[in-house]
């Protein structure tokens, strides 16, 4: 049985204090909308790369990814490769994205859609991107709920309670300071995240273990023997098509100062990931040595990183890296409900009251993250609760229906409105029923899915783009 200590219990309640303070703080910095949303497009490349980062590395990535190397190995690297290859990508256009949103005073994917297709392939697009951002929040809940019952199970704090209390932390900070706050308290938690969590827990678990030869003599080696199947592929597709339209990552680019800071940031950010994922792997396998029956003492493999904090560290430094595990939740989740408040309230809500005010947005944004979207992440959680699951769940369905899309819009002058339609309706629907017959031959959902999108977008496109072409978005 792990157990924390008072003086661990302190030093993380200082910390997510001093987060929430911090939040508070970038109220005053928020004048109008473009400054709530993408922080006055102010971002340089080395904040940009460390709020990059700590999204990325989510509840999901982190507890999530270690669970899955404890308990089947390999698959928690072939899952990832797929989402830093196409977050490497997207680094590539990150800056012709920065400058459509700067000369088109555009803020967001659904705002981009309306301007080349109109508004009904808008509120389409906008109401996939609010699923998958609060599915995207559930899992950060799910992820944090499960720290914060190994934390307090010593005073009989329920996963149910656990919840509750992390869906209150995200919606205070994140509803107080939009993106300034969301972004600066990322770097504070970027650095927390790579010193007491990437660095100190393995480092730590071999030095537990006797050194990287006595780890590696005792590791079973079927774990690190790739293999790769249906539902692996599916979870593949996923990912990579999913970072083509991140409405996270689309958000942090219009938020760039400027074309280079959009590429760099997202590159850096996108790199150091890229290490993380070797580091993850090793710590999944390193506690199957250290805390062999985690599943059956914690109910999930979610709990590994955590309870190997717990393990192998001394008071003090416990306290520090499980504030470092809570900071890859915080940073993730304020992101993905950011995002999901914008397009709820900026790019639905504008688009049936467009006379809204900016103080009236500001306003009802606070109180779309406060209640509406941050209590459908938090009953989510509280159905599904494996942090992996849920974002696999979230995901699929837009990865789906918008990857190709938001890449058409923005590179693909003979997309049209039509096409664009048919293509995500129809990556949607074929998603949806092939998981309602079971995912045949377990191949995931995502892959004939995206494979309908594609091919309906395409083929609409060409048969529509003469008697109805749209708009195309140029930058030098």
């Amino acid at each position: 049985m792990v157990e924390v200590t008072t003086l661990d219990l302190v030093i993380i309640g200082l910390y997510l204090l001093f987060m929430l303070l911090v939040g508070v703080w970038f109220v005053k910095r928020i004048k109008n909308t473009d400054d709530y949303y993408v922080a006055g497009r102010t971002l340089g490349p080395v904040v940009l790369a460390a709020t990059v980062c700590a999204t990325i590395i989510g509840g999901s990535a982190m507890m999530g990814r270690a669970g899955i190397a404890y308990t089947t190995g390999f698959m928690a690297i072939a899952t990832a490769l797929p989402y830093m290859l196409g977050m490497f990508i997207f680094s590539g256009y990150a800056g012709r994205i920065q400058q459509v949103g700067e000369k088109y005073h555009i803020e967001s994917i659904p705002s981009l859609f309306e301007y080349r297709f109109g508004k009904p392939a808008k509120c389409v697009l906008a109401a996939m991107v609010a699923f998958a951002m609060v599915g995207t929040v559930a899992a950060q809940v799910t992820a944090t709920a499960t720290i914060i019952k190994l934390l307090g199970g010593q005073v009989g704090i329920s996963y149910e309670m656990g919840a509750l209390i992390a869906t209150a932390i995200f919606i205070i900070y994140t509803a107080a300071s939009g993106l300034f706050g969301v972004v600066y308290t990322d770097v504070v938690q970027f650095f927390m995240l790579i010193i007491f969590v990437y660095l100190m827990i393995p480092f730590s678990s071999l030095d537990y273990l006797g050194g990287f030869g006595s780890f590696w003599a005792s590791l079973d080696k079927s774990y690190i023997t790739p293999a790769i199947d249906g539902k692996i592929l599916g979870d593949i597709v996923t990912y990579l098509v999913f970072t083509m339209a991140g409405a996270e990552m689309w958000q942090r680019a219009f938020a760039a100062k400027d074309k280079k800071s959009a590429k760099r940031g997202m590159f850096w950010g996108t790199a150091v990931y890229g290490v993380t994922i070797a580091l993850l792997f090793l710590m999944g396998l390193a506690a199957q040595q250290i805390l062999p029956n985690v599943v059956e003492e914690f109910g999930t493999a979610d709990a590994v990183i955590p309870a190997l904090a717990i393990k192998i560290l001394p008071p003090g430094l416990t306290g520090l890296a499980l504030s470092g595990i809570l900071s890859v939740m915080m940073s993730t989740a304020d992101s993905y409900l950011l995002v999901s408040v914008q397009t709820v309230v900026s790019d639905l809500g504008k688009t049936f009251h467009p006379a809204m005010k900016e103080k009236q947005e500001i306003l009802f944004s606070r109180i779309a993250s406060a209640v509406v979207l941050a209590l459908g992440a938090l009953v989510i959680a509280l159905y599904i609760k494996s942090a992996y699951d849920v974002l696999m769940f979230a995901w699929a369905f837009y990865a789906a229906a918008a990857g190709l899309p938001a890449l058409a819009a923005l590179y693909w002058k003979r997309a049209t409105s039509a096409g664009i339609m048919a293509g995500m309706l129809g990556g949607f629907v074929v998603t949806v029923v092939w998981k309602l017959v079971g995912e045949p031959m377990g191949l995931g959902a995502t892959v004939p899915g995206a494979i309908a999108c594609g091919v309906l977008l395409v083929g609409v496109s060409l048969a529509t783009y003469r008697k109805r072409p749209t708009v195309m978005v140029e930058v030098k």
